[in-house]
C-alpha cells in the first residue's frame, strides 16, 4: 500500500530520474523554441541547472515538466536579450532550380525559416499551441502571460508567416 501512495506523489522522483525520462521531450521542446542546436542545449541546460537548485520546489508541482518547459522559454528570452543582437534567420542558399521528390519537405523546411523570423515569444506560442498541441490556458501558463496575450501571440505570430507567404508568392 505505501508503495502506491508513494510512487503517485511527485516529489518522490529524484531529479536525476525525471531528467532521464523527460530530457529527449525537452530538448525536442528547446530547440521548437530556440531554433538551434546549440541555443536549444544551452537553454536546456540553464533551466536544468535552475530546476536542480530548486527541485524540492519544483517537484512538488502539479506539472513539473511545465514548470521547467516555463524555465526553458525564460532562459531562451533571457539569452536573447542579453546578445543584443536581433538576428533574423534567413533561407540558406540552394538552387530551387532542381525540381525535388521531397517537396513536402521543402516546405516543412521553408515553414521552419519563417517561424524562426519570429520573435521569441510569439514563436514559442506557436510551439506551444500547434507543435506541443496544448491549449491556450496552459501556453499561457508556460509562457507566464494571461490566456489573451497567449493568443494574441499565436494570432500576430500566424498573421506574419501570412503576409511573409503572400509576400513570396507575389515575387
Amino acid at each position: 500500500m505505501d508503495v502506491e501512495v508513494s510512487e503517485a506523489r511527485p516529489e518522490v522522483l529524484g531529479f536525476d530520474e525525471w531528467v532521464d525520462d523527460r530530457f529527449a521531450a525537452l530538448l525536442r521542446f528547446a530547440y521548437l523554441v530556440t531554433g538551434s542546436q546549440h541555443a536549444a542545449e544551452d537553454a536546456l541546460q540553464t533551466a536544468l541547472t535552475r530546476a536542480l537548485e530548486r527541485w524540492g520546489r519544483v517537484s512538488r508541482t502539479r506539472e513539473p515538466e511545465a514548470y521547467v518547459r516555463r524555465m526553458i522559454v525564460n532562459a531562451h528570452i533571457s539569452a536573447w536579450r542579453r546578445s543584443g543582437a536581433r538576428e533574423v534567420a534567413t533561407e540558406e542558399p540552394r538552387g530551387r532550380a532542381t525540381v525535388d521528390a521531397t517537396s513536402t519537405l521543402a516546405e516543412h523546411d521553408d515553414l521552419w525559416h519563417r517561424c524562426l523570423a519570429l520573435p521569441p515569444r510569439p514563436r514559442a506560442a506557436l510551439v506551444l499551441r500547434f507543435y506541443e498541441d496544448l491549449e491556450y490556458p496552459e501556453v499561457a501558463a508556460v509562457l507566464g502571460v494571461t490566456e489573451a496575450t497567449a493568443r494574441s501571440h499565436v494570432h500576430r505570430a500566424l498573421a506574419a508567416l501570412r503576409e511573409q507567404q503572400e509576400e513570396d508568392g507575389d515575387e
